[in-house]
Parts: C-alpha cells; structure tokens; sequence
C-alpha cells in the first residue's frame, strides 16, 4: 500500500535541456531523506513542456539513481487514451512502478462522471503498472466526483487518487466512500495535516522538494498521535508552500531549491525567472520558516 511523503521533482534545465548532472545531485540528496519515493513528470516537473523523449529519459535517469526501496511514480496522463496507454506502458519498460494519470480535460464541459470513468477505465485496462488518478482542479479546470472515484476504486489497477485540492470535505468524501484499499494521497502541503486527519495515506507535495525532512516530520508527528507539533510544523510551513505553488509557482520553487542549494534553475519557457525583488521576498519567507 503507497503511504508517505513524495515529491515531485523539478527539472533542471540549463541551455533548454535537461541537466541529468543537476538532476542526479539532487536525488542524492534527496537518497538521504525517509522520502518514500518521486514523482517524475509531475505539475511541478513542467511536463507540459517536456517532449516525448526526454520523458522516458527522465524516467530512466530517476530509476538508476534512486535508492532501493524509493517507489518511482510517472506521470504519463494525456487526453488521448492511446497516447496515454502508450507513454504508460513504455514509462513501465524504463522503471516506472506507478502512473500518475490526469483528468483529461480539453473538452471540459463534455467531462462529466460517464466520461470519467469510461477513460480510466479504459485506461487502466491495457497498461502494465498500477494507476493513480491525478485530480488537479487549478490546472485543467476540472474535478473528478468523489462518486466516481468511488467507482473506479474498485477496479483491480486502480489504486489511488492523488488530490491537488485544497477542499478537505471533497477529500474526504473520496476516502470515506471509497474502497477500502483504494489509496488517496494529498496534492499540496497546504493541508497535509488536515487531510491526513481525513484519512489520507501521505502527500505527494511540492515543498519536499526543498523541505523533505520537515513534511515527513509531519507525517511521522501525526501517525505517533503528536498531533500538537504536526499542527504548529504545519502552520510554519503553510506560508512557504503558499509561495511556491501558489504566489510564484514553478519559478518560485526553483529558486528556493537554489537558495537552499539544491539545484533549481530557470523554468522552461514561457515560464519566467522571478526578479530580484521576488527572490528576496522568497528568502524572507524561507528565513522566517527556518528552512534557511
């Protein structure tokens, strides 16, 4: 059964290519961690603007380098079923243990719970790993029915949801009408207490890219029932995960990861770097949450 914290990872670009050096750097870093694993080509991995290719790279690079044991999540969702089964089955081939699927989402007012449940079903049907289903409502402007959730838990490859929501009552909705082995992972570090609360099985979290030990710390403070430190940890690094994934998003998050020396370095266009002004407001929010 998944359960912890996960990142998922940045990718690091210098010239507009991947930096697999910088890459590796920081898995060996992150090795170091009680990290249950990563998540490659996630929302914050920019794999919007990432080619077919550099993909299953990036997959490969992750595998080789991750300690034994560190569970390898791929994002591999598409609109298009075929492509999705495709990257999915390939992604497996590479070293991939889970896929992390999205909502398909182009036609959003024809996504409805029938649409839903017939793409990953479909899907789910034909690939070689297990399924988790990536629910980020910010990004592709839909959300997927804890009913239907519900009824896709109980598919056999089916195994999880990964919700990127701040709406704790949807959040448990899922779980509670959910199977019983169906697992359900918070998408923002924002309320991984609350939804651990809820009944979730851990994060996967954008802020342990730059803060791993402090969101496992949570998550270890919550399952000993010392819930008064997990609640003040977590109110110390509400603000941080407000700045990176909300305030300055990708950009913001690797310029704290080069602040905090790991490697980030500049988002892939058309994302912008932050400005000077923005970096330094960021270093006042990491010196104020005692990351820096």
């Amino acid at each position: 059964m998944l359960k912890g914290i996960f990142p998922p990872i940045t990718t690091p670009f210098v010239n507009d290519e991947i930096a697999f050096d910088k890459l590796t750097e920081n898995i060996s870093r992150w090795n170091k961690t009680d990290l249950a694993g990563y998540v490659v080509m996630g929302s914050n991995g920019e794999s919007a603007f990432l080619t077919r290719d550099e993909k299953l790279k990036l997959i490969e690079n992750v595998k080789k380098n991750s300690d034994k044991g560190k569970i390898l999540i791929a994002g591999t969702g598409s609109d298009s079923i075929k492509e999705t089964i495709s990257l999915t089955n390939e992604a497996a081939e590479k070293g991939a243990d889970y896929a992390l699927v999205l909502t398909p989402s182009f036609f959003k007012e024809k996504m409805n719970s029938n649409s839903f449940v017939k793409y990953f079903t479909e899907v789910a049907d034909k690939i070689d790993i297990p399924l988790i289903i990536y629910n980020v409502p910010k990004f592709t402007g839909v959300n997927i029915e804890a009913a239907s959730a519900a009824k896709l838990s109980e598919h056999k490859n089916i195994i999880g949801l990964k919700n990127s929501s701040e709406n704790v009552a949807h959040l448990s909705e899922i779980i509670n009408n959910s199977s019983d082995d169906f697992v359900t992972l918070v998408g923002t570090a924002s309320i991984l207490y609350t939804g651990l609360c809820a009944g979730a099985a851990g994060g996967v979290l954008a802020l342990a890219n730059i803060a791993p030990n402090e969101c496992i710390e949570i998550f270890n403070l919550f399952n000993e029932g010392k819930l008064k430190q997990a609640r003040e940890l977590q109110a110390k690094m509400i603000p941080v995960n407000k700045a990176i994934t909300g305030k300055y998003g990708v950009a913001g998050l690797k310029s704290s990861m080069d602040i905090l020396g790991y490697f980030g370095g500049e988002p892939r266009s058309p994302l912008n770097m932050l400005s000077e002004n923005e970096i330094k407001d960021l270093k006042a929010i990491l010196t104020k949450a005692e990351l820096l």
